[in-house]
C-alpha cells in the first residue's frame, strides 16, 4: 500500500541527530505491518526531503512513498541520509535512496510515486495520420503530466504541425505525435533568392523536395538546372554565394 503525502505539511527545524533517528524509525515503521494501517509522523523528514526535491515541477504535485521490503533486516543508524540515485528523476514511480553513514554503513531503497497534474491539450474528437488539429479541435484539461511525458499545453503548440499518427477522442496530444508542417513540398514553384557579397537576384524555380522553414531544399531553375538553398517562409528559397 502506498500512503499519499500532503505537500501542504511543514514541521519545524530539528537537530541533524533527531532527525536521522526519525528516519531511522520511519524506515522501521515503514518496513513493519502497521505501515498498511496509517501513516507515522515518523517519515516527516523523507516528506521534507522529497517536497524539496520536487520544488519546480510543474502543476499540482502529489507524493505517495511506498513500503520498504519488510525481509529487510536494517541495523539500527544514528545517522540516515535521503538521497536520490544516479539517473533517478523523481516523477512518476521512482525509488528514494536512503544510507545509512555510520557503522551500520547499509543502503536501501524506498518507492515513491510523484505524480503531476496540470492542464494539457486534449482531442476533441478522433484524428488521423497528416491532420492538423487547430486550436477549435482541442480543449485544455487537468492530466497526469507524470505519465504524459511531452504533453502539449498551449494551443499555440498547434501552429504548422501535422500528425503522424491518429489519436482517438479524449486522447492527450504530446509533442511525438507531430510533426513540422512542410512549407515546401515537391513541385511546389518557389523564388530562389540569390545572395552574395553585394548583390541579390531572384528568379523562379521548382522544389524537388519537402522542406520546413531552415532545411535544406532541392530546387530545379527554369533552365533545369538543380540547385540547394535553405527553405524560408512565404516560398522563398535563399542560395548563397
Amino acid at each position: 500500500m502506498t500512503h499519499s503525502i500532503s505537500l501542504s505539511a511543514r514541521h519545524p527545524r530539528r537537530p541533524l541527530a533527531v532527525l536521522a533517528a526519525a528516519i531511522f524509525m520511519g524506515l522501521l515503521w515503514l518496513a513493519s505491518p502497521a505501515a498498511d494501517a496509517a501513516e507515522s509522523d515518523a517519515a516527516a523528514p523523507l516528506r521534507l526531503f522529497l517536497e524539496k526535491e520536487t520544488t519546480g515541477l510543474p502543476g499540482r504535485v502529489e507524493i505517495s512513498v511506498g513500503n520498504l521490503d519488510p525481509r529487510l533486516n536494517l541495523a539500527p543508524c544514528a545517522r540516515v541520509e535521503p538521497f536520490v540515485p544516479p539517473g533517478v528523476r523523481l516523477i512518476g514511480r521512482a525509488m528514494l535512496g536512503l544510507r545509512c553513514l555510520d557503522a551500520a554503513n547499509w543502503v536501501a531503497y524506498l518507492p515513491v510515486d510523484i505524480k503531476v497534474w496540470g492542464p494539457a491539450l486534449v482531442a476533441g474528437s478522433a484524428f488521423s495520420v497528416n491532420q492538423s488539429p487547430s486550436e477549435a479541435d482541442v480543449r485544455l484539461e487537468e492530466v497526469e503530466l507524470s505519465r504524459e511525458p511531452g504533453a502539449l499545453t498551449q494551443p499555440a503548440q498547434l501552429a504548422d504541425k501535422i500528425l503522424v499518427r491518429g489519436v482517438a477522442p479524449g486522447q492527450v496530444l504530446r509533442q511525438e505525435y507531430f510533426r513540422q508542417r512542410p512549407l515546401l513540398n515537391p513541385g511546389d514553384l518557389v523564388t530562389l533568392v540569390y545572395r552574395g557579397s553585394g548583390f541579390t537576384v531572384s528568379t523562379e524555380g521548382r522544389a524537388l523536395s519537402p522542406a520546413v522553414a531552415g532545411q535544406a531544399v532541392r530546387v530545379q531553375t527554369p533552365s533545369g538546372k538543380t540547385l540547394s538553398g535553405t527553405a524560408q517562409s512565404g516560398r522563398l528559397v535563399d542560395v548563397q554565394f
